[in-house]
């Protein structure tokens, strides 16, 4: 790479000025952060698409999918396997190469892009008082500015969806919530079928807030397919189960949409699309790059289906505890704990996937938060800065590099919302008798 001392020059300059606001308190007007966050990441992605170092992904199979889908080609068949999600990102691709725009710059713009749209809708998920300086803070996040800005990953978009369906779900009014607030025996005796699904006019407004809601996970389902993660806490947001059940049916008319209209948009054949789907649904196992299985493994990429099951079956697991520990905390932790625990115990990663938890966190930080920030931007910015000087580099040390990140599950562990498992919000009074199934049926949130 480069331009590696500049854009590490940046990165640090960002974290310092951003622990500065956070000890001095600052709360800048929000056009100031996003402001600051334009101007980093437009530097970044042109020294970036200057550079003579592009990442092979970004080159081998993001760009090939943006061609097929500009040759009328299906984007998952004509990258060979280099693009196996929904074609919703190649078919953006595809325009920006019609315009004419390089691809070093059309594959980051839209990363770039919906990086940006990601400072304010931090803010708006952050809430209160200090919105302005979580804005701030992360539009100087040195892991956003890496995935958005140098590698063009497009876990952006997939995010400013996902965080923009939370802000939604959740609407106007206290930006802190309550959880589940009925007990598992609670629930089971107010089970009510019929007036569960008896929808009522006066909650009109809720069951249009879950449906742009849900709509607006259903493309950041079409972005990647990980944004699964960021259902649950969405639909505990919705006031009921009537809004819930339309949310959750919202969410997958994307995703349906995208892969059935791909014979009109992407000229996909109707006998291609059981091949689209197999690709789209197979998942190497690739482990070796990241926590336990690279310590196995001794930090070298390779396949191995049974550290990968193991380690799927883990996340499972992992996820369903999580769930039921931080049933009753505000549906932002919530989500902060599945996504942060996902990266402890998880088989294999890439860099890009530890921005996953980095709005919610940074919106909602914890007493850790800050340690689990800059060790994870480290590690991530010792891999895109220093390891790409050459290939000799990248075989010597990614060995150690891939292992040395053990060091850091126990941060991501301890930044954890420990101390909200329970939130301390007590749900609104209903001002209309509800279903019994609704969670706003009782003040109990410590039960």
């Amino acid at each position: 790479m480069d331009y590696a001392v500049l854009t590490g020059v940046v990165l640090v300059s960002g974290v310092v000025f951003a622990l500065i606001a956070q000890w001095r308190d600052w709360r800048p007007p929000l056009w100031i952060a996003i402001a600051v966050g334009v101007g980093v990441r437009v530097l970044i992605m042109y020294t970036s698409a200057i550079d003579t170092w592009q990442p092979v992904d970004f080159v081998n199979s993001f760009k090939p999918a943006g061609e097929a889908v500009l040759n009328r080609q299906d984007p998952v068949l004509g990258s060979n396997g280099g693009w196996h999600f929904l074609p919703t990102i190649p078919y953006v691709y595809g325009i920006l190469l019609w315009l004419g725009i390089p691809w070093e710059y059309a594959g980051r713009l839209v990363t770039v892009v919906a990086d940006i749209a990601l400072i304010p809708l931090v803010a708006k998920l952050a809430g209160g008082p200090r919105a302005s300086l979580r804005a701030l803070q992360y539009a100087l996040n040195p892991l956003a500015l890496l995935v958005a800005s140098v590698h063009g990953q497009v876990e952006p978009v997939a995010l400013a969806f996902g965080v923009a369906a939370f802000v939604v779900a959740r609407g106007p009014g206290d930006p802190d919530r309550h959880g589940v607030t009925m007990t598992v025996r609670e629930a089971i005796a107010a089970i009510d079928v019929r007036k569960a699904f008896t929808f009522q006019a006066a909650e009109l407004p809720d069951y249009r807030r879950a449906l742009w809601a849900g709509l607006l996970m259903g493309l950041a389902l079409c972005a990647k397919s990980w944004p699964i993660w960021l259902i649950p806490g969405m639909l505990l947001l919705l006031p009921n189960f009537r809004a819930r059940l339309i949310g959750l049916a919202a969410t997958g008319v994307p995703p349906v949409f995208f892969l059935l209209t791909l014979p009109i948009f992407a000229g996909t054949s109707l006998a291609d699309i059981p091949r689209v789907m197999e690709v789209m649904s197979d998942i190497r196992p690739i482990v070796g790059e990241w926590g336990w299985t690279a310590v196995l493994v001794d930090g070298e990429w390779t396949l191995h289906s049974a550290y990968a099951k193991i380690g799927t079956y883990l996340i499972y697991a992992t996820v369903l505890a999580v769930c039921w520990m931080w049933r009753r905390a505000d549906p932002v932790d919530l989500t902060t704990a599945i996504l942060l625990a996902f990266m402890v115990v998880t088989p294999r990663l890439g860099a890009q996937y530890l921005l996953w938890f980095m709005p919610f966190l940074v919106a909602r930080p914890t007493r850790f938060a800050w340690p689990a920030i800059i060790g994870t931007s480290l590690w991530a910015a010792i891999g895109y800065l220093w390891m790409t000087q050459s290939w000799q580099i990248w075989n010597d040390w990614h060995p150690n590099w891939a292992r040395a990140s053990i060091l850091l599950l126990p941060v991501l562990a301890l930044a954890l919302p420990w101390a909200r498992r329970i939130s301390t919000t007590a749900p609104t009074p209903p001002a209309r008798p509800l279903s019994v199934t609704s969670e706003s049926d009782t003040a109990d949130v410590t039960g």
